[in-house]
């Protein structure tokens, strides 16, 4: 099978596409045929080796699947050949998605909702998860709370929009101006724009001094200092980016804060909980741009640039007739 290989740690030229052994499922496991995957910040992240303590090269790196069953091993009761199927690798516990055949144990695989694309659910798997877990199992939102969302307009962003509107939360986002109407779309209430406005004083003064009753940090650098300044009592913090340096937290103790780091874990539940909102029409995924596979490293630098102005995700076509 053809598979992009990771061969060290650097920039996006550091991948080379080789031909390697089709992977064999063993008991309890599944053989699924890739038809598209994705890039997430995670994977350019392992790319230049942020985790190179936990990676060993070479290497096949990726982190969302959509595809179909080819062949199951012993003891697979969940799935059989041909179901479409789509899950996140387990994350730096084996080879990932960037390849044409993957396989994967059955507990972390769901079935494919039927009303995505094989492009739009590959998009879905880790940033839904991580969404989910932020929001639902640690934030534990509420109906009639209130979120802030930073970075509305990015792969986690725009589903944890899209999340916490289902859940019956009123939501705050920061994106720039030209993203104000595609952060809309996904069901934001507040834009802020972040390269015009403190969103501390927006938040502040949209909810009358009181502030809001989570903030999801996607972004990273001072908000988790900042965040206690437009957080209600007893508020909380979800950050799923690395802390890069100190943080100050003496604003978060007067406001009886706490505060979450969310590494998501792959499951099938997760999944389920996703497909049951995706067909009741309450989440879809946007995809902002699609590469072949060869062009991964294009994607990559794509990105990871300063200057990208996607919405949502890039897919990954495997499966060439794909390409649009």
């Amino acid at each position: 099978m053809k598979a992009m290989i990771l061969t060290s740690f650097g920039g996006p030229e550091s991948f080379e596409l080789r031909e390697v052994p089709k992977p064999v499922p063993q008991a309890g496991q599944v053989l699924v045929r890739v038809h598209a995957t994705s890039i997430n910040p995670l994977d350019f992240q392992v790319r230049r080796g942020d985790y190179a303590d936990l990676v060993q090269l070479p290497t096949i790196t990726g982190h969302d699947v959509s595809g179909v069953v080819e062949k199951v091993g012993p003891g697979v009761t969940s799935f059989v050949p041909g179901d479409e199927v789509w899950y996140t690798p387990q994350i730096f516990d084996g080879p990932g998605s960037y390849a044409e055949y993957h396989v994967a144990s059955e507990s972390i695989v769901g079935k494919k909702p039927a009303s995505l694309s094989h492009l739009e659910a590959a998009t879905l798997t880790l940033v839904g998860g991580t969404a989910w877990e932020a929001l639902v199992v640690r934030a534990g939102l509420r109906v009639g709370e209130s979120i802030l969302v930073h970075g509305g307009a990015g792969g986690v962003g725009h589903v944890a929009i899209q999340l916490a509107k289902a859940i019956g939360a009123r939501v705050f986002t920061t994106v720039r101006e030209e993203n104000f109407e595609f952060a809309r779309s996904m069901g934001a209430d507040v834009l802020i724009d972040y390269t015009t406005e403190d969103y501390v004083e927006a938040v502040l003064r949209e909810t009358g001094g009181r502030g809001v009753d989570v903030v999801f940090d996607t972004i990273g650098g001072d908000t988790l200092t900042r965040s206690p300044d437009a957080l209600a009592q007893l508020g909380r913090v979800v950050s799923i980016v690395d802390i890069a340096k100190p943080q100050n937290l003496v604003q978060a103790w007067g406001k009886n804060a706490s505060y979450h780091f969310v590494f998501t874990r792959q499951n099938r539940g997760k999944l389920d909980e996703l497909s049951a909102l995706i067909e009741r029409g309450q989440l879809r995924p946007h995809v902002g741009a699609v590469y072949s596979l060869a062009d991964l490293a294009l994607a990559h630098a794509r990105l990871e640039s300063p200057s990208n102005d996607l919405k949502g995700k890039i897919a990954i076509a495997v499966e060439p007739s794909l390409l649009p």
